[in-house]
């Protein structure tokens, strides 16, 4: 099962806790906690509510390693508001799954600040599959632990359209709060201003996840915009040794946006290191310039996210984001400045002396780094662990962590 950013795809409701529900053409998918057993996340499984909305805590992307985890893990949830009038009687047989829930996700939570606290891998953790590590991560420790603890807890089903919105009336309950939303278009993050429980207490996932649009990264999740030609990517990924790429940097796209006529002035046939185009000429292939360039240029267009990173990291080509509003996919999680180069509007003019700037063996080790972090954003028609498809169910398992819906704050 996979994410697809089509026309057939427009949005995606999630409940988390009992349901996670993502409302794809006539289908809905539901994904639940599970009280402590460890098995797929693509399995089904029972879940938890409450009527008592005591509030939310909120991670914070941070460029602190462990900023991110430690505000997640906070103890004093802010208060949402005015409680609503319960639309379900719940009884207490509920209300004790719910308390054993809420205390399997502290558990959790403790679990990930421990692991947080650790310097390297020194807790043995049997995981065959991967271990998370290198400078790629804010805190590898942290990441593997969280991980592990929303493969233990989160799984999906999947409900006909509408069946949620009819017979589970859990929307009512926490007013969104525990629930998100998926769009991947440019007018993503405007859909859900109509509505302000929409906007203020759920989570959105969005492709255009531009901070300058309300996008609010301590709430709602970035997601990866990825451009597949093929259906199978790992035909497209790969690339040659640093040695063999002759080309400085590279960018071929429309003059769209407020970033890419500033780049195609400066730039656009200019400089035989830079390649900057904004249509290619004939015969030549997309992917053979990528693969042959150090660094790939990833400006914004109508919206601040690119395919271009994505394509960028198959073809193990430094990516070079120029955006000033863009919050980067799984930042959380991953160190951008370990394997990416961040160029504001505003140094356009300076681009050429600032790639000159970065030092060879700097630049190999970023290109490694580029090579480490492929597995996290390749998209497979089976989704495989730690994949793309896994990393925005963590983004978003991070922020449902530290959503309270029942108990005592």
């Amino acid at each position: 099962m996979g994410m697809d950013c089509s026309s057939s795809l427009r949005v995606v409701l999630v409940v988390f806790v009992p349901l996670l529900v993502l409302i794809v053409s006539s289908v809905v998918v539901v994904m639940v906690v599970s009280p402590g057993e460890s098995s797929s996340l693509l399995s089904p499984v029972m879940g938890f509510w409450s009527h008592k909305n005591r509030g939310r805590s909120i991670i914070h992307s941070s460029h602190n390693t462990s900023m991110a985890y430690e505000n997640a893990l906070s103890s004093s949830p802010p208060p949402l508001g005015p409680t609503p009038q319960p639309v379900m009687n719940i009884t207490r047989k509920v209300d004790y799954q719910l308390e054993r829930l809420e205390a399997e996700l502290k558990r959790s939570r403790i679990a990930i600040r421990e692991a947080a606290q650790q310097k390297n891998h020194t807790i043995h953790i049997e995981d065959e599959d991967y271990v998370p590590n290198g400078p790629i991560y804010r805190n590898a420790n942290a990441f593997h632990r969280s991980y592990l603890e929303m493969e233990k807890k989160f799984k999906i089903y999947i409900y006909p359209e509408d069946v949620v919105s009819r017979k589970y009336r859990y929307w009512n309950r926490s007013r969104g709060a525990d629930h998100f939303m998926l769009a991947c278009h440019d007018w993503g993050p405007h859909v859900s201003w109509a509505i302000p429980y929409l906007t203020k207490n759920s989570i959105r996932v969005l492709c255009n996840a531009n901070s300058s649009e309300r996008f609010n990264p301590s709430k709602d999740v970035s997601l990866p915009e990825i451009n597949l030609k093929t259906p199978d990517p790992y035909g497209i990924i790969g690339g040659p040794s640093p040695s063999h790429r002759p080309t400085l940097a590279f960018f071929a796209g429309g003059m769209h946006g407020p970033i890419r006529p500033g780049l195609l002035k400066h730039w656009k046939g200019k400089d035989d290191d830079m390649k900057v185009y904004e249509y290619l000429p004939k015969h030549v292939s997309y992917y053979d310039i990528m693969k042959k360039s150090k660094f790939c240029l990833c400006p914004s267009g109508y919206e601040v996210a690119s395919p271009r990173i994505v394509e960028a990291i198959y073809a193990e080509c430094v990516p070079v984001i120029i955006s000033d509003h863009y919050v980067l996919p799984f930042s959380d999680v991953l160190d951008w400045k370990a394997f990416s180069v961040e160029v504001s509007m505003a140094d356009i003019p300076n681009l050429k002396k600032i790639l000159m700037g970065i030092s060879q063996r700097q630049y190999i080790r970023m290109q490694r780094r580029v090579k480490l972090v492929q597995r996290h954003f390749v998209l497979n028609r089976s989704p495989k662990r730690y994949d793309v498809f896994h990393m925005i169910l963590h983004s978003i398992w991070l922020r449902r962590l530290n959503v309270q819906v029942f108990g005592e704050a």
